[in-house]
């Protein structure tokens, strides 16, 4: 396992510890962390992390250089308010993580 998935793993274990309603789930194919039935982060195979943050999250602000939007079609804009985080910057993960739960437990 590498590092970001080790990382990764390690939100769902603390997350999912903490809150009976985040759970681990998928996003597509990919590993993701759950609140109810709503996907609020996820890992994908480049070893990044994708994030539900919001139209108005400012992730610059928030410490990240390295980002962009998540765009899984290729006839269809990007999803609005999804981030992909590289695992360069996977110091922000946790912080993110939360923000994307909070945000998520909104909608």
């Amino acid at each position: 396992m590498s590092t970001a998935e080790t990382k990764f793993m390690s939100l769902v274990n603390k997350l999912s510890s903490a809150d009976e309603d985040v759970y681990l789930g998928k996003m597509m194919s990919a590993p993701g962390l759950k609140y109810k039935d709503k996907v609020f982060a996820f890992f994908t195979k480049d070893e990044a992390m994708g994030f539900r943050l919001g139209t108005d999250f400012n992730l610059e602000k928030a410490g990240v250089q390295k980002h962009r939007p998540l765009s899984p079609f290729k006839k269809k804009p990007p999803l609005k308010g999804w981030f992909i985080i590289d695992k360069e910057e996977s110091d922000t993960w946790v912080e993110l993580t939360e923000h994307a739960l909070s945000y998520t437990k909104t909608l």
